[in-house]
This record gives structure tokens, C-alpha cells and sequence, in this order.
């Protein structure tokens, strides 16, 4: 791409994570400053009374108006900017055209998408297109499922530098984590339960949890996941099964397949939710592994899906006050153990909302990142997972501009 007029666009800057990301942005690097970035979306009116809501620094901020099922206009917005971040979701219903128009016009592009399904699909029709054009694709850009993968990652490096090998187990923990519920991704993961029930074939395929290497059908190596209440003796505390290892996993095992297996064949990876110690952890883990079930029995069922949707769950676009954002956090420790019983624990912990406010900031902070800090020559155009795209580089910029943390214990 030569001389494109911006460096990122934020696509879905009126929804409700998009208008988080856009004050995130306009306080951290302004408006016609050092980053040269705009707005888009399909309604004039919504980017309108955004921009409003900014005061002075929204007069100069330039606003592109683009349906997302334009193809015309996407690609014309994809050629106007290096990167395109999206928080355009269901990315199964509104996604495609624009993984299209960034694939075939060399532009860079993240999302916060969570549906594993959709991803594959996108690798298998829209990667050789990527490869050709030097377009960067990176997808589960938010809170699904940048700790666990950058996470993974900065253990594995830590790992190495230790003891000369990488961890071939690793298994992470929620210690704690609060924020409300993202409409945008309770409706992702209701489209993906509807689809799964209209395809027995794409059910069948969601539950593998290699489905995001389709480069390498031959990976077999069995997964174990926390399915119900359990001990762990590793971090001696009862756990109970964290509904976002359904994609977090899924990233990290590709993220092992990019990188040439170099976690080892039979790499093993899971994550659970700590719940606590003694009878009361106990209780707590078999309390949350009920309600789990619970919901995907609400969410299977439709009179009781509709019912959910419309009475008590909230819709894409709703989301918690600021108030409720500046008080969420969220607290992560992964564990490494390798063949020699060697092992090293991390922990990585965001100081917002996870959903929403610590997952605004890591959408921009990886747009920004591949915008600015990774060439052509450390990654080549292509398919790929936030630690395999960007690494260290990220989370050097998380920790120094997004309140998020890297450490090891």
C-alpha cells in the first residue's frame, strides 16, 4: 500500500466498546498528532453526535461512512489506512466483507472477535489473498483472548531464558475478575450456539480444539478442560470451568502451530476459574459450574433464548457505567511446567472493566502496535494470533499505556 491517508481507522467507533476506544485514543495520542486516525461507521448521524461528545478534540477528527455490507466502500476504507480496527460484532453476520476488502488491499486488521467457527472460515477462504497483498489479520484482539495468549507467550519466553526450554503444560487460572457482561460478545456466542445447532458438521468442528489450524489437519494431540467443580493441587484451591477457554485455548494452540510447533506436539494448555479454598471454595465452584450450565441451556433452547435476549440480557451496544468500568479488573496467574518437573508461574492483571475498558485499550494498543511497530520482515502478510503478530512488542505497550501487567512470581 503506498501512502495511505491514515494510519488506523476505527470501524464500529459508535458502538459501545468502538466509543470507549475512540476516548481512549483521543486522550492518549489526540487528534492530528503523532497518530493520523479516523472514525467509521454506517450511520452519519451516531459518528456525529460522537464526535459532539468529544469537545474540541472531535472537531478535527475525520469520520468515513461505511455499511458493512458495502463492498465498494469497505475496500476504499481499507485503502485509505494501514490499520483497521473493528468492533463490528456478530463478526459471523457483519464481519466478512471487510476481512475481504483488508485481505486483498494489503491492510492491516484486528477485532475482538471470539467466534472460533468464523475465524477458520475467514483463514480457509481469505488467506492466500493476505499472503499476496502483505495484509496482517489478527483477530481476538480484547480480552479474549489477549492475556491468555500474550500471557502464554511471555511464560514460554521467561521459561526459556530459565531453564533453556519451553513449558510443554501450561494451565491458566482466573484469580479474580470483575465487569459486567459485553452485550457484543453474549450475542457472538449466541449466533455460534445457532449455528452449531443448524450444522451438525460445524458443531462437530467446534469442538475441536484445533479448529483454528486448518493449515494442519493432522493435529490430534488431546486437550483436557475443566468441565465441572475440581481441585486443583497446583494452586491448591478449587476451580470450576471459565467460559472464554472456548476461544482462549483455541488462539494459544494456534499460536503453537504458527510458531512450528516449538511448544512441543503434545503441548497441553486449559483454564479455569479459581474459586477458593475449603468447603466455601468448594461450594463457589460448583455454584459457578451450575449457572454455566444453566445458561447454555437458556441459550440452546429458543423460547428461552428470546426470552433471555430480550428481558435479561444486555444487547449489543448496552454495557456498564464508567464508574463500573474504572472499578473492574481483572487477575490472571498462568502455570509452566515442563518435562523435567521444572515450572514458573506469571501472573498478568488489567486495572478496567475486562470487557469493555481493558478491552478497548488492547484493541487500540495492537492496532497501534502493528501500525507502528511491526515491519514486513518480523511478520509477513497472513493470519495471525496476537503473541505470533506482535509479542513482546505488545505487551511492552500494554504495560506502558494500557494499565495492563506482566510479571513473573
Amino acid at each position: 500500500m503506498t501512502n495511505p491517508s491514515f494510519d488506523l481507522i476505527v470501524y464500529g467507533a459508535t458502538s459501545f466498546v468502538g466509543q470507549i476506544l475512540t476516548r481512549y485514543l483521543v486522550e492518549h495520542v489526540g487528534v492530528d498528532k503523532t497518530v493520523n486516525w479516523a472514525i467509521a461507521g454506517r450511520s452519519a448521524s451516531k459518528l456525529d453526535i460522537l464526535k459532539a461528545s468529544l469537545g474540541a478534540a472531535g472537531d478535527d477528527l475525520s469520520v468515513i461512512i461505511a455499511d458493512a455490507d458495502n463492498a465498494d466502500a469497505l475496500a476504499d476504507m481499507a485503502q485509505s489506512t494501514r490499520v483497521i480496527a473493528t468492533t463490528v460484532g456478530p463478526y459471523a453476520l457483519y464481519g466478512e466483507a471487510l476481512v475481504k476488502a483488508c485481505a486483498e488491499n494489503g491492510t492491516d486488521y484486528c477485532d475482538l472477535c471470539g467466534e472460533a467457527y468464523w475465524i477458520k472460515r475467514m483463514i480457509v477462504k481469505y488467506a492466500d489473498a493476505a499472503k499476496l497483498s502483505g495484509a496482517r489479520i489478527v483477530s481476538c484482539c480484547g480480552f479474549d483472548s489477549i492475556p491468555s495468549d500474550l500471557g502464554v507467550h511471555f511464560l514460554q519466553q521467561h521459561g526459556q531464558q530459565r531453564f533453556g526450554r519451553y513449558f510443554s503444560d501450561i494451565k491458566l487460572a482466573v484469580n479474580a475478575m470483575k465487569g459486567g457482561a459485553s452485550g457484543g460478545t453474549l450475542a457472538s456466542m449466541i449466533e455460534a450456539v445457532k449455528a452449531a445447532k443448524s450444522d451438525p458438521k460445524l458443531r462437530k468442528d467446534m469442538n475441536n480444539p484445533y479448529i483454528l489450524c486448518p493449515e494442519s489437519p493432522d493435529l490430534r494431540h488431546p486437550q483436557v478442560s475443566i468441565k465441572g467443580p475440581a481441585y486443583d493441587i497446583d494452586f491448591q484451591r478449587w476451580s470450576a470451568p471459565f467460559i472464554m477457554e472456548a476461544i482462549n485455548a483455541r488462539v494459544v494452540l494456534r499460536s503453537n502451530m504458527l510458531l512450528g510447533m516449538a511448544y512441543g506436539d503434545d503441548f497441553l494448555y486449559r483454564e479455569q476459574m479459581i474459586t477458593g479454598k475449603g468447603f466455601k471454595g468448594r461450594l463457589s465452584a460448583i455454584g459457578l459450574t451450575a449457572g454455566l450450565g444453566l445458561f447454555a441451556v437458556t441459550v440452546i433452547i429458543n423460547p428461552l433464548r428470546a426470552f433471555m435476549q430480550r428481558f435479561v440480557l444486555p444487547k449489543p451496544g448496552e454495557g456498564p457505567s464508567p464508574e463500573a468500568q474504572l472499578a473492574g479488573h481483572f487477575d490472571v496467574s498462568l502455570l509452566g511446567k515442563n518435562e523435567d518437573g521444572q515450572s514458573l508461574e506469571v501472573r498478568v492483571t488489567g486495572d478496567r472493566d475486562p470487557g469493555y475498558g481493558c478491552t478497548a485499550k488492547m484493541l487500540a494498543q495492537a492496532s497501534l502496535c502493528l501500525a507502528f511497530d511491526v515491519t514486513q520482515e518480523q511478520c509477513e502478510g497472513g493470519f495471525w494470533t496476537p503473541a505470533t503478530a506482535m509479542g513482546g512488542q505488545l505487551t511492552d505497550r500494554l504495560t506502558q499505556h494500557a494499565g495492563m501487567t506482566f510479571t513473573v512470581d
